[in-house]
């Protein structure tokens, strides 16, 4: 489990805080997704994670272990693959791997079976001998995501892992990067694609302005404290009904209702019945995770 407990951050000379009291409980072998807007703190939190900053409040462990211990102790527990492209395209694929695979401390047939496991993981062995400078988009994402898992972190930090990449390319990363967490690996996942994020987390943070807004399971993130409720009718709504459920006539006998939550739908339902008044159809609104962000950041992902 990764612990995040109370870390604030403020970059020299900078007016506010880069990260305000974040606090965040990350379960072992799932995939995490850290969402917000440009300049909310995603990136000085994952550079946090990684050991590129130091903490100036707060507490970060790895299973109940301080992270500056938990590198001490094993230098490959934790990897970033960043959102640039993190190898040299000069070298093949295989030389890259090699390459990052010796800086890691690996050698000998330790060196030769990682190696190899990362091809296999990428599919990369139809390129093997390719210089990385002439591999596709989706070739290169790949080889990025195989060089972070050479040391088999046990905390991998995947920043837009699928930026620029064709729909299969896209395809088959989130299907490695959700297999993950059946080999241990907890994965920490920056996104700007929404749809990605509801596809393969386990659990979901949404932070702005270095301060946590939202955090929980997919589900609990969706869930709307005030559910609206679209209504067509055979007659005008009721005045008193109207009272109660704060309304506005979208046209004709249509109407936009706020429910205090999705259990008033019922009693609403049996008033109408009560005098009268005709449904004709219904539609309780159901949010998508972008609706959600928009609510609570109000600005887009990519602002």
């Amino acid at each position: 489990m990764l612990l995040i407990d109370g870390v604030s951050y403020r970059y020299r000379d900078a007016a506010s805080a880069a990260l305000q009291n974040i606090s965040l409980n990350i379960p072992a072998a799932a995939v995490y997704g850290l969402l917000g807007p440009n300049g909310a703190g995603k990136t000085t939190l994952i550079s946090l994670l990684a050991g590129l900053l130091t903490a100036g409040v707060g507490r970060i462990s790895l299973n109940g272990q301080l992270l500056p211990a938990v590198r001490a102790a094993d230098p490959r527990a934790i990897a970033l693959v960043p959102q640039d492209y993190a190898f040299y395209p000069m070298l093949s694929v295989a030389e890259n791997l090699r390459f990052f695979a010796g800086a890691l401390g690996l050698n000998g047939s330790e060196l030769k079976a990682q190696t190899e496991a990362a091809i296999a993981f990428g599919r990369l062995d139809q390129v093997v001998g390719k210089r990385a400078e002439c591999l596709s988009g989706g070739l290169r994402r790949r080889l990025n995501l195989a060089i972070g898992l050479l040391g088999k972190p046990r905390l991998l930090l995947l920043d837009e892992p699928t930026v620029g990449v064709d729909p299969q390319s896209r395809h088959f990363l989130l299907d490695a990067i959700a297999a993950l967490p059946a080999t241990g690996t907890t994965v920490i996942y920056t996104s700007h694609y929404m749809e990605e994020v509801e596809a393969i987390c386990q659990k979901i943070a949404i932070v702005d302005q270095g301060q946590l807004l939202a955090e929980g399971t997919l589900d609990s993130i969706l869930q709307c404290p005030e559910p609206v409720l679209e209504l067509h009718l055979a007659q005008p709504l009721p005045d008193a009904i109207a009272a109660r459920y704060p309304a506005v006539a979208t046209g004709g006998l249509k109407y936009r209702l706020k429910l205090p939550s999705t259990a008033a739908l019922p009693r609403l339902l049996d008033e109408l019945a009560a005098t009268g008044c005709e449904v004709c159809d219904l539609n309780l609104g159901q949010h998508n995770l972008e609706q959600v962000f928009m609510r609570l950041t109000k600005r887009s992902l990519r602002d």
